[in-house]
């Protein structure tokens, strides 16, 4: 064989994201060696999988076609494992979540539960936005995931497992701090800080606002979670994110949570997979202790 499974893999994993970076983290390898495997399957194919037009990645017609095969060779290696992960019922197997950002705060510690109870299952998490998740669902890259609103294009059973309110927060000390029957309109005086377009945080927000007739007077949008909290606790704005992604800094009072007339958006987290997807017997297992506080 002029190829291996692994180099298929991390070509798929590359393909998708479009990105050596990127793959490298999801597969735990450095980006050299990625970028490394990718060239050496090029070598092998005598053929041009990936071309730089810029700073962008795109797939030649060969690489689409080469993903293709890859996507259909490795499930089918999916297929195989999870037969003999059946066979020794939940001793051995494995499990690849992906989660939308904001579901990070939360996942590791059920990920954790999981593990105690089936300690013989890894488990690959990886993290990313609504639109990076949509996209490795369509590439049927993973077993479950993890979104606030499910996205109503994809084909996808779903369920709902827990709560997700999201609230609207300022710095500790803020001129709103405190005060009652706060409107959207009061929040429209101060810049407000955002995530990334493709955010379901963000889509919701956004529809808050249209739906109040304001806008706020100035935007700045960050890129991460994690940003706009040092954002908000550097008085750079207020903001809205997940209560459980800033529980930590309401407690210890570095953040304060406004009492908005709206607010807060009550959301669902939901589990979502491909509708005609056959569960492992490790997924089916995760997704029954989802319900669990």
């Amino acid at each position: 064989m002029r190829y291996s499974l692994r180099q298929m893999q991390i070509f798929r994993e590359v393909a998708q994201q479009l990105s050596y970076t990127r793959a490298a983290d999801t597969l735990n390898l450095t980006q050299p060696a990625t970028f490394a495997q990718v060239r050496q399957l090029e070598e092998h194919l005598g053929q041009k999988l990936i071309e730089r037009i810029g700073k962008t990645l795109h797939l030649t017609d060969v690489g689409r076609l080469v993903l293709h095969s890859a996507q259909h060779m490795l499930e089918e290696v999916d297929n195989l494992d999870m037969a003999l992960a059946e066979l020794d019922g939940l001793a051995r197997g494995r499990l690849r979540l992906s989660v939308v950002s904001t579901a990070k705060y939360d996942m590791p510690r059920r990920i954790g539960a999981f593990i105690a109870a089936y300690p013989g299952i890894d488990v690959t998490l990886t993290v990313g936005n609504r639109e990076e998740l949509m996209a490795r669902f369509a590439a049927n890259a993973d077993d479950l995931y993890i979104f606030g609103t499910p996205p109503r294009e994809l084909k996808a059973a779903s369920r709902v497992f827990a709560k997700n309110p999201l609230v609207v927060i300022a710095p500790a000390g803020h001129a709103l701090a405190g005060r009652a029957s706060l409107t959207l309109a009061d929040l429209a005086r101060y810049p407000f800080l955002t995530r990334e377009s493709g955010s379901g945080t963000r889509l919701a927000v956004e529809r808050a606002f249209d739906a109040a007739g304001v806008s706020p007077e100035k935007l700045i949008e960050l890129g991460a979670n994690e940003a706009v909290k040092q954002g908000v606790m550097s008085g750079l704005g207020l903001s809205v994110l997940s209560r459980s992604t800033i529980e930590l800094e309401l407690r210890h009072g570095y953040l304060v949570e406004l009492n908005i007339d709206s607010f807060p958006i009550l959301r669902d987290w939901n589990v979502i997979w491909p509708e005609d997807k056959r569960l492992s017997r490790a997924a089916v297992a995760f997704l029954d202790g989802l319900a669990d506080p």
